[in-house]
């Protein structure tokens, strides 16, 4: 179901029914936003303890440590997210695509190379960001518009975020499963190291294995499994608290803070690095808002995240400052013996649900990176039929098992992998902060003050505690480093390839006339059929169509022009999504289709898409009959002019069509320009492919009537004819070069980069979920 949907029907609910929803989305949070963040007690106090902090053993750096953790679980994960972040998302949607998508709508920000002006009437999404380019700091806008390079930083920081966010995806299974075993070692003292490491990578392989079989039931199987978690680790820590030392509600006070820093000095700010790990996951709560809404993720995250996890930081502290030499396995050893085992149990589950919600977060964004144009093609699939967005994604989910066995097998030690983690999670809080300070001057229209305010405010914070992360370079911080710096030069290169394979197409674009004015010497003919030409241009001809005329002076009776385009939106509703117009006159038989997905959308293999564009241009000539103005003579000034078309309004349609129940009744009943041994030999391949057979059989018929006019009826009854006949797919082979003069830089870029991704990842017509019968590729040498 769709979220905007979803979200729209609620407030047309009874009070008692919008609580109840309120309540039930709040308990499937638990399952996927609060995994990571409830499995942070596993390992911080042994980070934050791991380095030259150990030799401060007394209650006043434990109480130091304890104050230093609450300020920062109050004032970033309640203060910054739960109460301002949250407020920012993108329709439902949250993330730091979000947030840039936000951005490009209300200012023209956007690198998305084939946007158009149709664009911005898209539902509510553009027109509230466009009717509010004229408010607060115009002149801030008119100067980061201005320039190019400040719209590829932004750009830049983005992507940064998206690879950190990648980097998250590796880290967080590791550090927590790795955490939960490490319980074993506490009761089973003769297990060694190794023993924990191949349990954890058995664990760990087994996550992956079974991610295939899709998140669709992830809230219900998850949710209680992270709130049993929750009330152990909440009532263990107010055991611990009463038990060991009542006295330690007193580190509640910014005042140990204060004296932490006095004692320790250099050595505090470096454990900064360990105590910062009580926050990570935060991200989560706004990166995963798709499925749930800002106010059920506030009432989980007040009503029993923060007081169980203060209680069990407080616990914690409280065994610690009576027991300094259990710092190493200070959660498990804090445990009372009756209840370790079932709290062993439980917590590996939870690190199992935590690192679920990271691995699905990891292929939502690079989904959002693809449908941006910043990533390769891959393979995407949707793997619930009533819950929309969930997906898998077979290259990344390998990928990331690899990387994440590699780094539990090569460190063994959750210190060093939560130096790295520590980084990763800060780079994409501090991408946050940045992206939210314009969000407060652009979207919310509020004066530069408060932006600023709420830039230095955070922004200082996860400075000081990233800094603190950065001295641990050497010791495992490396990891995410060298991550986000890979996954990022994947999506630059693959971004600049795009454009440029773009721009040259802009530049070599033909008028249709001056084709159309060369048929005599190409000696041009009309075949039977309906011809679609993908193309990425919104306007012109692509030179792939010239290409593909002067060696083949032929095409057929029907041509449409097809554009499958991203837009910085989460969801096109099915009304918007498909855009039609004419190229040239009438009798040309020319149109043009744009279809438009947004960031979140999930393009599925639709066996109705040849009907629906079908149903789509009939409906255009229909619309265009009952415009005055374009009964006019063709006029090349309106070739641009486009159609919304509402695929799902029945009122008016123009065709009637009627199901075919077998394949020998479609080869029987329809018109075809194939001959007896062309189409005996589609059928043996129709057969052998099931994906092919399974493809919707429809007629489609003229109704009659009498006070069509029949210039209408004439051009349906081609289209219908044309349709009959059979629809082939032209698309281009492509062979991307960069010109002899480019710099080493771009040569590099181009020629190695570039033509390796494009080689390795998945072919535009196998992504596009197009018929390899009716494929027709054409090559052709691109010099960028």
């Amino acid at each position: 179901m769709d979220a905007e949907a979803g979200a729209a029907g609620a407030d047309q609910l009874p009070w008692r029914q919008r609580y109840r929803n309120l309540l039930l989305l709040a308990y499937q949070s638990f399952g996927v936003v609060y995994g990571d963040l409830s499995t942070s007690p596993l390992y911080v106090y042994k980070s934050a303890f791991s380095g030259r902090l150990s030799r401060y053993q007394d209650e006043q750096t434990v109480f130091g440590v304890l104050s230093l953790i609450f300020w920062t679980f109050t004032l970033v994960p309640l203060l910054k997210y739960v109460i301002i972040v949250l407020s920012a998302d993108d329709n439902g949607e949250g993330g730091p695509f979000a947030l840039y998508s936000l951005l490009c709508r209300h200012a023209k920000l956007s690198l998305l190379p084939n946007q158009q002006a149709a664009d911005e009437e898209l539902s509510t999404y553009y027109r509230d960001g466009f009717a509010a380019q004229h408010g607060s700091t115009p002149w801030l806008r008119r100067f980061l518009e201005k320039h190019k390079t400040i719209k590829t930083v932004l750009l830049l920081v983005v992507l940064c975020g998206a690879s950190m966010v990648i980097g998250d995806g590796v880290l967080t299974p590791a550090i927590s499963v790795l955490s939960s075993m490490s319980g074993l070692q506490v009761r089973a003292t003769g297990l060694q190291d190794r023993s924990v490491v191949l349990l954890s990578c058995i664990v760990l392989v087994g996550l992956f294995s079974l991610q295939h079989r899709g998140t669709q039931k992830v809230a219900f199987m998850f949710a209680p499994i992270v709130i049993i978690w929750l009330f152990c680790i909440g009532g263990i820590g107010l055991y611990n608290i009463v038990h060991w030392n009542p006295r330690i509600y007193q580190a509640l006070s910014p005042y140990y803070i204060v004296k932490f820093f006095q004692t320790t000095g250099t050595d505090g700010w470096i454990a900064l690095g360990g105590i910062l790990l009580s926050m990570t996951g935060s991200e989560a709560m706004f990166a995963d808002l798709g499925h749930f809404t800002s106010a059920s993720v506030r009432l989980a995250f007040i009503t029993i995240i923060y007081p169980c996890l203060t209680l069990q930081y407080m616990g914690q502290a409280a065994f610690l400052s009576k027991n300094m030499f259990h710092m190493r396995t200070s959660f498990y050893d804090s445990i009372p013996g009756p209840v370790f085992w079932p709290v062993f149990v439980v917590a590996t589950l939870a690190a199992v649900v935590g690192s679920q919600a990271v691995i699905s977060a990891t292929f939502s964004i690079v989904k959002q990176c693809h449908a941006l144009g910043c990533f390769p093609r891959v393979k995407v699939v949707h793997t619930s039929r009533w819950i929309y967005g969930q997906i898998y994604i077979p290259e990344i989910n390998w990928i990331l098992m690899v990387l994440c066995v590699a780094v539990t097998v090569a460190f063994r030690d959750t210190t060093l992998i939560g130096n790295a983690y520590g980084i990763a999670c800060m780079t994409v809080m501090l991408v946050t902060t940045f992206l939210m300070a314009l969000i407060i001057i652009f979207v919310w229209q509020k004066n530069i003050i408060f932006a600023l305010l709420f830039l230095f405010f955070f922004g200082s914070i996860e400075t000081v505690y990233l800094s603190s992360s950065l001295m641990k370079v050497h010791q495992g911080g490396w990891v995410p480093l060298v991550l986000a710096f890979i996954f990022m030069s994947v999506m630059f290169i693959w971004h600049f390839g795009t454009r440029r394979k773009y721009q040259f197409d802009l530049q070599n674009k033909v008028s249709m006339r001056s084709i159309l004015s060369l048929g005599p010497n190409l000696g041009i003919v009309r075949v039977p059929g309906i011809g679609l030409i993908y193309t990425e241009l919104v306007t012109g001809v692509p030179a792939i169509f010239t290409h593909f005329v002067t060696n083949l002076p032929a095409f057929h009776e029907v041509l449409v022009f097809l554009c499958v385009k991203s837009v910085p939106v989460p969801y096109v509703p099915p009304d918007e999504r498909y855009l039609v117009g004419r190229i040239g006159p009438r009798a040309y038989r020319m149109y043009r289709c744009i279809v438009r997905y947004g960031y979140k959308d999930v393009q599925r293999d639709d066996e109705n898409f040849e009907n629906m564009l079908v149903m789509s241009i009939a409906k255009f000539i229909m619309m265009e009959a009952e415009d005055v103005s374009s009964s006019a003579s063709y006029d090349m000034a309106n070739e641009g002019r486009m159609a919304v078309i509402r695929t799902t309004d029945d009122a008016g349609t123009p065709l009637g069509m009627r199901d075919l129940s077998g394949l020998a009744e479609s080869i029987s009943t329809t018109r075809s320009s194939k001959s007896e041994s062309l189409r005996s030999l589609q059928s043996s391949y129709e057969q052998e492919s099931p994906s092919v057979s399974r493809r919707r059989r429809v007629r489609f018929e003229l109704p009659d009537e009498d006070n069509m006019d029949q210039q209408v009826k004439d051009e349906l009854l081609a289209l219908v004819e044309a349709k009959h006949a059979g629809v082939a797919y032209i698309m281009g082979h492509s062979y991307i070069k960069a010109r002899r003069s480019s710099s080493f830089l771009k040569k590099f870029a181009i020629d190695v980069g570039y033509s390796f991704l494009r080689k390795n990842c998945r072919g535009p017509s196998v992504s596009l979920h197009i018929p390899h019968i009716s494929l027709i590729e054409v090559g052709m040498i691109y010099y960028v």
